[in-house]
């Protein structure tokens, strides 16, 4: 059985049999007016973090979600675009696709705006995606890329970058684990189906995701997940986990590189009434400015003393240097 054949395997059981928190900490969800949740879609939360957010969901968007679980994030985003077919699930897994079918007509009843045929279930495979190309203005993951190995996952990464239109916004969750993972729990199928295993390092993570084409990055979140230890796993040493919540934009790509925004700030506090660095980046006297990593080396490189310049908090919630 390969890796995937066991990932399938078991999200068929979860389907059939839901546990909470089955391979991930099931997160808290967004409180927006006039949605309720049915519990059962809150007990198959197979996710590491939200790909949710306000922010991308304007002016009625067409969103595609791969990996649908119990379908409570599809019933979030239907929540901000209201249309026949906004919305579009793909999984591989038909006992997936039939408990969320079964769950969408639980939240019908629930709640008066929601239609089934708001969410437009398909079958589908991550690496080939049923979608014709800059089909959507969304595209999102939750802690389902982790699963593949690197050349999978490159060719999921590369399948969400050609089915967005110019400019879609691709969003995901994951683990990652800067510490790495002993190639032994890499080849543990069932570990890496429980969303464990296939973790990367952050920085190997972002590299993937620029390779494809995304010319923008933006780290919005990061926070503890998991841990294991000698005593429960086959590892010599502690192997600490984080998840990750990463927004990659379809922009034509810079010719220096891509902009990665990790939560880096600039704060200017010379005599001048602003500082003009000459790349198109203007810092007001004592204001900060969030910064690309790009940006941030380049103004470490001038060796100012009036320039100060943040760690990472890897916590981006927009606007800044480009």
């Amino acid at each position: 059985m390969s890796y995937l054949e066991a990932t399938n395997d078991l999200y068929k059981k979860a389907a059939l049999e839901p546990e909470v928190g089955l391979c991930c900490t099931t997160t808290p969800v967004w409180a927006l007016p006039g949605l309720e949740i049915p519990q059962i879609m809150l007990e198959m939360n197979y996710g590491c973090g939200s790909t949710v957010d306000p922010r991308d969901l304007v002016n009625n968007p067409r969103i595609l979600y791969v990996g649908v679980g119990g379908g409570m994030e599809l019933l979030q985003f239907s929540y901000f675009s209201r249309q026949k077919g906004g919305v579009i699930g793909v999984d591989v897994v038909d006992e997936m696709l039939d408990a969320s079918r079964r769950n969408f007509k639980e939240a019908e009843k629930m709640n008066s705006w929601f239609k089934s045929d708001f969410v437009d279930l398909k079958k589908g495979d991550a690496l080939s995606l049923p979608l014709e190309d800059t089909s959507v203005d969304v595209a999102a993951q939750n802690c389902l890329f982790n699963i593949f190995k690197v050349d999978d996952l490159k060719k999921a990464l590369a399948e969400m970058y050609r089915v967005l239109k110019p400019g879609g916004r691709l969003v995901l969750s994951d683990p990652i684990s800067d510490g790495g993972m002993p190639d032994n729990l890499k080849e543990d199928d069932k570990l890496r189906a429980l969303c464990l295993s296939g973790s990367l390092p952050l920085k190997e993570y972002i590299d993937l995701i620029t390779s494809v084409g995304f010319g923008t990055v933006e780290i919005r979140a990061r926070r503890p997940y998991r841990v294991l230890d000698p005593k429960h796993y086959d590892t010599p040493q502690l192997i600490y986990i984080e998840s990750v919540e990463v927004c990659a934009i379809k922009d034509p790509m810079p010719k220096d590189g891509p902009c990665v925004f990790t939560g880096k700030t600039a704060i200017y506090y010379g005599d001048d009434q602003l500082f003009d660095d000459g790349q198109g980046h203007t810092l007001l006297q004592n204001q900060p400015l969030a910064v690309c990593d790009k940006t941030a080396g380049n103004l470490a490189k001038l060796g100012r003393d009036d320039i100060y310049i943040s760690e990472s908090t890897y916590h981006y919630n927009g606007g800044g240097c480009c």
